[in-house]
């Protein structure tokens, strides 16, 4: 019985000393984001979020409605096709939006991203997603139209999925076909994506490991609803989460960082999930000599702690042509951290052709 209450005992200071330092954690935690919430923020009233188009559904091949928004006269004769990345939606654009209004643009929320429907966990590829890029193109261009593809992240690999299964798209077309006239690609690579890669050195080998079963357990039933009551309760953690893993720059705008995290907290868990098991499947390499009969722009934050910097490095090289465009202090969000570098990169490759 002695032996009993010596180890109750034990546990008990142990379990103490460990609630005690969490609430010493999340009280620091208040405190550097309220701090934060004092600062100047030249985006407090910017209406992230709120911009909006001409709405247009579109059927993918496996019948999921892709939500797709349309600005600018359509006669254009070039129009700008934005893809998201992985847990975004078509509103982390809102800069490029903003600064290319004006242009013919098109804008579409990945499946299950976003306003977009939800298809069957199977067709979850990035192999999927280029063929839902297809299928936008063939819905919103005019006959003999011309495009210029922008992709960050999971989009820039959905762009390499169309390449692969449509090149005769990319370069010249035949009259009154589309033609893919040039690519930006913002914070992606061709294969070797690592989602694990921010995670301590120790953590990385176990994560890789268990994150398939793991995910495919979560993404399901009750646990589901446990981690999404949990994603919705984080707060300040998931504020200083957001802001390390997608900004480089500390001092980025506390707008928008709540911004985008609302925008990942709104994609449902078990697309987290899916998608999660897609990009450590992907690989594209095979697609970037087709990329190379355009005009191609690379763009990387040199802070980027998703994708390595020396990824984008290896995707400009392997593709011919390619201009490469590094952006100090950056992070993997350079659109919304420095909008008006892409801006001017994608007015310069709309000048180029």
């Amino acid at each position: 019985m002695a032996r009993w209450l010596q180890l109750t005992k034990a546990g008990g200071l142990v379990v103490g000393a460990v609630a005690a330092s969490a609430g010493v954690a999340l009280a620091a935690e208040k405190i550097a984001v309220g701090r934060l919430r004092l600062r100047p923020d030249p985006a407090a009233d910017e209406p992230l979020g709120r911009l909006r188009d001409r709405p247009l559904t579109v059927l993918a091949s496996d019948g999921v409605p892709l939500h797709v928004e349309i600005s600018g006269p359509d006669d254009a004769p070039v129009t700008v096709v934005f893809s998201h990345g992985y847990t975004l939606s078509q509103d982390v654009w809102h800069y490029q939006r903003q600064a290319l209004a004006g242009t013919r643009l098109v804008f579409w929320d990945q499946r299950g991203h976003g306003r977009s429907g939800r298809g069957d966990p199977e067709h979850s590829t990035i192999e999927q997603t280029g063929a839902d890029l297809g299928a936008v193109l063939a819905a919103t261009m005019p006959a003999g139209g011309r495009v210029v593809l922008v992709g960050h992240s999971m989009g820039g690999m959905t762009i390499m999925a169309l390449a692969a299964r449509q090149p005769g798209l990319f370069g010249a077309a035949p009259p009154g076909g589309l033609a893919v006239a040039g690519t930006v690609l913002i914070g992606t690579a061709a294969s070797g994506i690592d989602p694990s890669r921010w995670m301590p050195g120790p953590l990385r080998l176990v994560a890789r490991q268990a994150a398939p079963v793991v995910l495919r357990g979560v993404s399901r039933g009750r646990p589901a609803a446990v981690i999404e009551w949990g994603r919705h309760a984080a707060g300040d953690v998931a504020f200083l989460s957001t802001r390390y893993m997608a900004f480089g720059d500390a001092g980025v705008s506390p707008a928008v960082v709540d911004f985008l995290e609302r925008i990942i907290r709104a994609t449902p868990v078990d697309v987290v999930a899916e998608f999660y098991l897609a990009l450590m499947a992907h690989d594209q390499e095979a697609a970037l000599a087709t990329l190379g009969a355009v005009p191609a722009t690379v763009i990387a934050g040199d802070r980027d702690r998703l994708i390595p910097v020396r990824r984008a490095g290896d995707l400009a090289a392997r593709i011919p042509g390619a201009e490469l465009i590094l952006v100090p202090g950056a992070g993997h969000l350079v659109i919304l951290e420095r909008p008006e570098v892409v801006n001017e990169a994608i007015t310069s490759l709309l000048a180029r052709i």
